[in-house]
């Protein structure tokens, strides 16, 4: 249960983050459009540098949710290899219980 909670709160910092870097890129391209010359190069840039980090940070969960979804199904693989029967017993329980609740309807 802790890492659980310890992935939510992950995923909430990555959002709170995401936020604040596209709410700072904002605030930088509205500065920019607003002042002249080299002022306004640099706050560009300063917005650049900022939706540079966001795409990095996307990038890397990303990658990280890959890593996680080849893992799980490497883990369910390996345990269907090793418990087939159970893992028939299991899709054909499943199958069961669809079919149960489509019929209800």
């Amino acid at each position: 249960m802790a890492t659980k909670k310890s992935v939510q709160a992950s995923e909430e910092e990555f959002i709170e983050s995401v936020k604040e870097s596209l709410d700072d890129a904002e605030k930088l391209l509205r500065e920019a459009a607003d002042a002249t010359g080299d002022r306004a190069t640099e706050l560009r840039e300063s917005a650049m540098r900022s939706l540079k980090r966001t795409r990095e940070a996307l990038y890397e969960t990303q990658d990280a949710l890959f890593e996680r979804g080849r893992k799980a199904a490497r883990v369910t693989d390996d345990y269907v290899h090793d418990n087939p029967w159970q893992a028939i017993g299991m899709a054909g329980l499943a199958g069961v219980l669809i079919g149960a609740l489509i019929c209800r309807r």
